[in-house]
């Protein structure tokens, strides 16, 4: 596919095989590689229409791990479990085989990037995902931290996220939409755009970091206005504050 598209696509797969996957460049065109069972292989057949498939080599179950890079972001060290963050280093620790999200995409590592500039207080983090912006937080020196997310696998999951980096964080399920949310300082939203504008009506908070959206995007809505703005691999990430 064409390199332009690339992102966006890997974005989709990854939200359905978290295992991960390769991508590989070659001249302006991206292909994009996902190890899964016939199930699995149906699943992309009906989301894309120009997939091939072939047959692995025995073991490719592990070689999802390959995929997985720790990164940083806001002075965190934010990996996988089966690798040790450096000496010293504050670390958030983030299982890809079960999460929704793993902080290695750039709107998370912006959030996270942005979070660690805004003055501490209690954090609400909407449609948390598997929790990482969450703990994130509580390593910056937020608290009390929140999650809510519509999904209830979600919040399992973001319960077990905190609990192995050994941080506070008060997860249950929540509609950001419909639910009253709880009142914090800052809100930290990495969902898409339209929800976006539509949670900004409904939070009583001071600073709100929001992202899900590419940098030709911006959350636009009256009663905030941006202070800051960070873009990495084409998608933005935003501090808004409230007028």
């Amino acid at each position: 596919m064409p390199a332009a598209e690339a992102e966006i696509a890997a974005a989709r797969l990854l939200e359905r095989f978290p295992g991960g996957l390769e991508e590989r460049a070659a001249d302006d065109c991206t292909e994009l590689t996902v190890f899964t069972d016939e199930q699995g292989e149906a699943e992309v057949f009906s989301a894309f229409s120009d997939v091939s498939a072939e047959r692995v080599e025995p073991a490719w179950e592990d070689r999802w791990k390959e995929f997985h890079r720790p990164v940083s972001a806001g002075g965190l060290w934010i990996g996988p479990p089966w690798m040790e963050p450096p000496p010293g280093r504050p670390a958030v620790v983030v299982d890809p085989g079960r999460a929704f999200g793993t902080g290695a995409h750039p709107t998370t590592r912006a959030c996270v990037e942005l979070l660690a500039r805004v003055d501490r207080g209690s954090l609400l983090d909407a449609g948390c995902g598997s929790g990482v912006l969450s703990v994130a937080a509580a390593r910056l020196g937020f608290a009390p931290v929140v999650a809510v997310d519509v999904d209830e696998v979600a919040i399992e999951i973001a319960r077990e996220t905190a609990n192995a980096n050994g941080v506070e964080v008060n997860a249950f399920r929540a509609d950001v939409l419909l639910d009253e949310l709880p009142r914090a300082d800052v809100l930290v939203a990495n969902i898409e755009l339209a929800i976006v504008e539509r949670l900004l009506q409904r939070v009583a908070s001071c600073i709100a970091v929001t992202s899900g959206y590419l940098q030709s995007e911006t959350p636009r809505k009256r009663g905030w206005a941006r202070i800051d703005r960070m873009v990495l691999d084409g998608w933005a990430a935003d501090v808004l504050r409230a007028e």
